[in-house]
């Protein structure tokens, strides 16, 4: 199994829109997939990394003020130089319980020292869901070269 990163971020008044019962932006959200997919990808790769493409974001449910939004990021594919990497976001309660609020895969390439893309250790998927992930991880690229 692949390692998991993992982020915390308790939802404040300066991530929310001016709602009655205040939502997290979007736009917030997404910068924090970007950073935990990041560390996610830098952790795989042993190198900088620079994003992409988000290639796909399912806002699923919101998050709310004062909520606990917990990231859990791993690397799905690897090509020459590039990653990609799910990253889930969960609301979770004060008792630990844990609802899925967002799922977002990320493509980063991974960098030298002089900002070239730079080769990355290659991704096999050990078990069954792994290897489901590898597949659609196969299809999401097929579809992103062909726009």
């Amino acid at each position: 199994m692949t390692e998991v990163t993992s982020g915390v971020q308790i939802v404040l008044p300066q991530h929310c829109n001016g709602y009655k019962k205040p939502r997290l932006f979007g736009g917030q959200l997404m910068a924090w997939i970007d950073i935990t997919g990041a560390v996610a990808a830098r952790r795989y790769a042993h190198r900088a990394v620079t994003t992409v493409c988000v290639d796909n974001l399912n806002f699923i449910a919101p998050a709310y003020l004062n909520d606990t939004v917990v990231q859990e990021a791993r690397v799905t594919w690897t090509g020459r130089t590039s990653l990609e990497v799910r990253v889930d976001s969960f609301v979770e309660q004060l008792d630990g319980a844990r609802a899925l609020v967002n799922r977002a895969y990320a493509v980063f390439v991974a960098l030298d020292e002089e900002d070239n893309p730079a080769p990355v250790p290659p991704f096999t998927p050990e078990g069954e869901e792994e290897e489901r992930e590898y597949q659609a991880a196969l299809e999401r690229r097929r579809i992103r070269l062909g726009r």
